[in-house]
C-alpha cells in the first residue's frame, strides 16, 4: 500500500512539474510602442511633408502659369492659344504622373520597412519563447484576437517591448 501511495505521489509530482508554460503577447501594443517603429514613422513623416511641400509648390506654379495663360490667351490667335493650352495640360499630366510615382515609392519603402520590422519582432518573440522554455507563446492584436482571456501574469507584452527597445538602443 505504501509503495502504491509513494508511486502515486511521485506521479503527481512529475506531472505537476511538466505543466505547459503558456504566455501571450499583445502584438498591436508591442509594435505600436516599439521605438524602432516610431522612428520609421517619423522618418516617413518627414519624407511625406517634403513631398507635400514640393507638390504644393509645383501646383501653385502651375496655377500661376495657367492664370498668366488665361490673360495672354485673349490677345493671341486661337490656334496659338490652343497649342499653349495643350502644352499646359501635358505639363500638368506629367507632374501628376511624377507625383503618383513618388507617392507609390514612399508607400512601398515604408511598407517594406514595416514588414521587415514585424518579421524582426516575430523572430524576437519566438527566440524569447525558446530561451524562457515557454511551451506556447500566443499572439493577440486589435485586428485578430486569438487570446480572449489571459491572466495578467501570462501577458509578456511589456517584457518583450522592454527587451526589444533595449536591443534597439544597442544597435
Amino acid at each position: 500500500m505504501k509503495k502504491i501511495i509513494l508511486t502515486l505521489l511521485g506521479f503527481i509530482v512529475l506531472t505537476s512539474c511538466n505543466q505547459d508554460k503558456i504566455v501571450f503577447v499583445n502584438n498591436s501594443y508591442v509594435i505600436n510602442e516599439y521605438q524602432e517603429r516610431k522612428d520609421i514613422e517619423a522618418k516617413y513623416k518627414v519624407k511625406v511633408e517634403a513631398y507635400n511641400k514640393k507638390r504644393d509648390s509645383i501646383g501653385q506654379a502651375l496655377q500661376m502659369e495657367y492664370q498668366s495663360f488665361q490673360l495672354k490667351s485673349k490677345s493671341i490667335p486661337e490656334k496659338e492659344a490652343q497649342t499653349e493650352y495643350q502644352m499646359l495640360l501635358q505639363k500638368q499630366q506629367m507632374y501628376q504622373q511624377q507625383f503618383q510615382m513618388e507617392e507609390q515609392q514612399i508607400a512601398k519603402e515604408s511598407q517594406t520597412e514595416i514588414d521587415s520590422l514585424i518579421s524582426k519582432v516575430k523572430t524576437f518573440i519566438k527566440n524569447h519563447g525558446k530561451e524562457n522554455n515557454y511551451t506556447y507563446v500566443l499572439g493577440t492584436s486589435d485586428a485578430a484576437s486569438s487570446v480572449l482571456y489571459g491572466k495578467e501574469e501570462n501577458d509578456i507584452s511589456e517584457t518583450i517591448l522592454k527587451a526589444l527597445n533595449e536591443n534597439y538602443k544597442k544597435d
